[in-house]
């Protein structure tokens, strides 16, 4: 049963994602038609952007049993739970051309997922192990975008992300984790989004996943619970509005 509410919980959230971005081009277009001097002009020349980022993140583990899962006939690892949390991020945008743009965007996001443990046979899991993150982020990133129309443009994003877990110190002292996770993380991103141009700012809204890249399980032999999984590896989409000029 809380497989199914979770699965109607992400159904529900792509929805507001969709909806989201369908009101904003609406927005968007009205003002476009309104607006025969395109926005767009005032910004072209610029080189150089600056700008913040506010954003939603939904994150998670996938995890990769070890041989001693198979062996083991006291501990099922149910699917990781996904759980929100909140991105802020500093803009440095490098236009490389017209269509490319070298993009910085450090900043933190707040996140936490969760690992539930499950004796066979039974469906309440006996204990719940829920891992708050403080992420210091670092993305390094290059955006492709399309021809603008009425004040409006796509485009796609990718490249690497260094993160580092400022909390990862105190929380590596509980007595009681059954897992302990490493502060140092690297990652994948994939995203796309709108450009919307206005007279004095540009507004971006953006829905990207990030994909870990390296295990960040610290190995206890001592714990079951941590000898019965191989690797875990992030993961975390994220949506975010990006106001630029």
């Amino acid at each position: 049963m809380g497989k199914i509410k979770y699965g109607n919980l992400r159904c529900l959230y792509r929805y507001q994602i969709v909806l989201i971005f369908i009101l904003l081009g609406l927005f968007a277009s009205a003002q476009a038609g309104s607006n025969k001097s395109y926005n767009f002009n005032g910004f072209k020349k610029k080189p150089v952007y600056y700008g913040i980022a506010l954003g939603m993140n939904n994150s998670s583990f996938i995890v990769n049993h070890s041989s001693n899962f198979i062996l083991n006939d006291s501990i099922s690892i149910n699917s990781p739970l996904a759980r929100p949390g909140l991105t802020f991020q500093g803009i440095f945008n490098l236009k490389l051309g017209q269509y490319f743009d070298f993009r910085v965007l450090p900043g933190f996001s707040l996140s936490e997922r969760s690992l539930q443990y499950i004796t066979p046979g039974e469906t309440t899991p006996y204990f719940t192990e829920k891992i708050e993150f403080v992420y210091a982020d670092i993305p390094f990133l290059l955006r492709y975008k399309s021809a603008p129309y009425r004040d409006m443009r796509a485009f796609v994003i990718g490249g690497i992300k260094y993160s580092y877990d400022v909390n990862g110190f105190s929380r590596s002292r509980g007595a009681n984790d059954f897992v302990t996770i490493t502060p140092h993380d690297f990652s994948l991103e994939v995203g796309a989004g709108m450009q919307f141009f206005f007279p004095f700012f540009i507004l971006s809204p953006e829905i990207k996943m990030s994909q870990g890249i390296g295990n960040v399980l610290r190995y206890n032999n001592t714990l079951n619970e941590s000898r019965v999984i191989d690797s875990l590896l992030s993961r975390t989409f994220t949506l975010s509005f990006h106001f630029e000029g």
